[in-house]
């Protein structure tokens, strides 16, 4: 109200000036009251201006208060009800919300911060210049470095790792080995690239699993010689027994100058015999065995899914029609390629498919599927998926352990090879099996 009623006065005054300057040029009075009113419109004009503008030199000095963060001026409030008293509150309510605002901001700016620079995984953010924004003293242990300003400076201290967090994409992850004082590394690289407020940055993970992947490399160690115990014990006693009982009996007759009778030669040649297809067996078994080691680097091409289906239904043609078994093919879309090694593909999908085929051979219902298709992620899958029995859950997980089998023929090795030829390809291979109602494996390529 007081504002209003100053301006109203000022205007007034101005008025009543005015009115007064054009009676003194009209009336002929002399220059000097002409001069003197001229000067007393002048300053009014200049007040009048100035009151009006002081509202909103508040208004602006507010504003650029918020501009520059700056939320500790207080406007003075005398509690007299006027407009101004009521503007101060208002501009001082706003002002304090504000500041409660930033200091919740930065409460959690500080307490993501520090969690950030806790955890146990090292992780770095970078644009696309590669400028470093956060760097987490884990990744600053895992590179052994006490500061990372730019990201290609990583390429000084292993250049597979800055490969990988150049070339891996969102979902990407590789591992890379690292040279370090503590010792050798094994990081899980893992990158996710994001966008805010119209700047792209990269998150990259780096974890150290190297304690986990020795636990799993003493498991697997502990897996394979208790199969390559088992099957050795299985082939050598009977060998040894065998041979002992051989022995015992030449030596007998050789000491009591015995000649050997022709039935007792048949008998020894007979169990020479036996020794000689058992010897043979375990040949067999340590080259299946060698074969696990030797797996050729794969040689990418373009592949068409479309012509490897039609491979492997004419290849096994045979087998289906002699076991009634109806073979099934999807293909989605229809000229899906995927890049790899056919001749590795082909013996991972004839793996699959033999075991496809054994599985249903007690069914009623002998179907096998192949389908192929890409997921949400961007990933190839393809599938063999049989209407057999399924697999028994604590079989499950050994399946792809080297000479474990469920069948009564075969050296086991079928599954765990195509796991390895999957991981030469950067890619995985899953199974999943319910009891009646059949076993999918799937292998991932990554594209």
């Amino acid at each position: 109200m007081d504002y209003k009623v100053g301006l109203l006065g000022r205007i007034i005054l101005l008025a009543i000036s005015l009115f007064l300057l054009a009676y003194t040029i009209f009336s002929g009075t002399g220059v000097f009251a002409i001069s003197l009113f001229v000067i007393l419109v002048s300053a009014q004009i200049i007040f009048l201006l100035g009151y009006a503008e002081s509202s909103f030199k508040k208004v602006r000095q507010f504003l650029n208060n918020i501009k520059q963060d700056n939320y500790t001026t207080l406007y003075p409030v005398k509690f007299d009800g006027t407009e101004t008293d009521d503007l101060h509150i208002e501009f001082n309510a706003i002002l304090a919300k504000l500041q409660e605002d930033q200091a919740e901001k930065e409460a959690n700016y500080q307490y993501f911060r520090s969690v950030f620079q806790h955890l146990s995984i090292g992780l770095i953010t970078f644009d696309e210049e590669g400028k470093v924004q956060i760097i987490n003293t884990a990744a600053k242990r895992m590179l052994d470095i006490g500061q990372l300003i730019n990201i290609n400076e990583v390429d000084k201290i292993n250049k597979e790792l800055y490969q990988a967090i150049h070339s891996l994409r969102t979902g990407g992850s590789e591992l890379i080995k690292i040279a370090h004082p503590d010792g050798i590394m094994q990081l899980s690289v893992y990158v996710i690239e994001l966008v805010m407020r119209d700047v792209k940055f990269k998150l990259v993970s780096l974890q150290n699993i190297q304690s986990e992947l020795e636990e799993k490399e003493m498991e697997a160690w502990q897996n394979l010689v208790k199969v390559l115990t088992h099957e050795i014990m299985n082939s050598i006693a009977p060998i040894s027994s065998l041979a002992a009982t051989i022995k015992g009996e030449l030596e007998s007759k050789i000491e009591d100058n015995i000649p050997v009778p022709p039935q007792d030669l048949e008998d020894y040649l007979m169990a020479i015999s036996t020794i000689e297809k058992r010897s043979e067996g375990m040949i067999n078994f340590v080259s299946d065995f060698r074969s696990l080691a030797h797996i050729p680097t794969p040689k990418f091409r373009a592949i068409s899914i479309q012509n490897l289906f039609d491979q492997m239904e004419t290849l096994l043609q045979n087998q289906f029609e002699r076991n009634q078994i109806l073979l099934k093919k999807h293909i989605n879309p229809e000229d899906l390629i995927l890049f790899g090694d056919q001749n590795l593909i082909e013996q991972v999908l004839i793996n699959l498919i033999q075991n496809a085929i054994h599985a249903v051979e007690d069914s009623p219902f002998r179907i096998i599927t192949l389908e192929a298709f890409i997921d949400e992620a961007g990933k190839i899958i393809l599938e063999v998926k049989d209407s057999g029995k399924g697999i028994e859950e604590e079989a499950l997980s050994k399946i792809f352990i080297p000479f474990f089998t469920t069948k009564k023929t075969g050296s086991g090795i079928g599954l765990s090879l195509s796991k390895q030829i999957m991981r030469r390809h950067k890619g995985n291979i899953q199974v999943r099996s319910t009891l009646g109602e059949g076993t999918t494996f799937k292998l991932i390529f990554n594209g």
